[in-house]
């Protein structure tokens, strides 16, 4: 079975550690994630946020600054005025000015950012109080998109459970929590991406779906279009990539119906990249699988920015934490 990315970092000698920040460094879960993540030896972490309110909440869970866990008080940090200044510059074309600058990198999730930017930290972990769109502003407000990317998506890491049927594996679902509905050029982009991200993340070779509610032309319609017409591109900029669609979820997944529905498909009935036309279907799609098939979900992953940043769900728990500072390094080990 394919190893999670806390596994996958275990089994690795690593010469160095990486540095994760942490925004909403007092709430419980991110410290107990981040502590986990620390002793098990899979990154060096900062907590950030009210340097008495993060101490208090690691005291409470028998923990203290030091050897691998530090704390950055955006108010009282001595990085605070280098980073407004630099805030103040990447934002004058909008209007910012050294007031408005200041107060932005005073928010934990900017100064997280910041901290990526300048390089005193490999990667960043947010969400488990912000919403999405919070962290992601400030991801693309501060660390950018990368050169190589046509826009910044998500995606979802979907883990089978023990007593799954035999053809279940690990897949990559995308885009399951960010772009709402792609055009078929920045489709193209999200399938290229993701398949990256399965290299980075399974440690295994993409064989990418591009999904519909069609099969190899068995309906027309402007909707199942955009698939091809996204696939078109991708294999123009992509011709070593392993994709193929248009294709049904079943068809994608299930050996038997593949060989009905797609025969002579190089990878229908075992993708495991999973592309959704719109944000309704993977959003939607990544849940089901969860909730019914019992799959585990990790994510929202970001993707397609110049150096990591993430999301957590408002519900997760001490462990997703721990995991998504996995998923972080070992982005930061791929773009490095």
């Amino acid at each position: 079975m394919t190893r999670t990315p806390s596994e996958l970092l275990l089994s690795q000698a690593l010469a160095t550690r990486c540095k994760i920040a942490l925004s909403e460094g007092s709430d419980p879960r991110i410290v107990a994630g981040a502590l986990a993540a620390q002793r098990q030896g899979l990154a060096d972490v900062i907590l950030v946020g009210d340097a008495a309110a993060v101490r208090k909440e690691l005291e409470a869970q028998g923990a203290k600054e030091g050897d691998g866990v530090s704390v950055e008080d955006p108010a009282t940090s001595p990085l605070t005025n280098g980073f407004v200044a630099v805030f103040e510059d990447l934002r004058r074309h909008k209007g910012i000015d050294a007031e408005a600058a200041r107060k932005a990198v005073l928010s934990p999730l900017v100064f997280a950012a910041m901290l990526v930017r300048e390089g005193h930290a490999d990667g960043t972990v947010g969400g488990a109080v912000a919403t999405t769109s919070d962290v992601v502003r400030a991801a693309l407000q501060v660390i950018g998109k990368a050169p190589d990317a046509a826009l910044v998506s998500s995606f979802f890491l979907m883990y089978p459970p023990s007593n799954a049927t035999p053809h279940a594996r690990a897949m990559v679902y995308s885009d399951s929590g960010l772009v709402i509905d792609p055009n078929p050029i920045e489709l193209a982009s999200i399938a290229a991406a993701s398949a990256r991200s399965c290299r980075t993340l399974l440690r295994e070779d993409p064989k990418v779906a591009m999904l519909s509610f069609s099969t190899k032309g068995s309906a027309r319609h402007p909707r199942v279009s955009k698939v091809t017409e996204a696939l078109d591109h991708l294999r123009t900029k992509h011709p070593d990539l392993d994709a193929d669609g248009e294709l049904q979820f079943d068809a994608a997944f299930v050996p038997s119906v593949a060989a009905t529905k797609a025969p002579g498909s190089t990878i229908a009935g075992q993708a495991n990249v999973m592309i959704f036309p719109d944000l309704d279907a993977g959003n939607i799609g990544y849940k089901m699988t969860q909730r019914l098939g019992g799959y585990s979900a990790i994510g929202p992953v970001l993707q397609g920015l110049v150096k990591p940043a993430n999301d957590l769900s408002r519900g997760c728990v001490a462990e997703d934490v721990t995991q998504m500072i996995a998923v972080t390094v070992l982005q930061a080990l791929d773009r490095s």
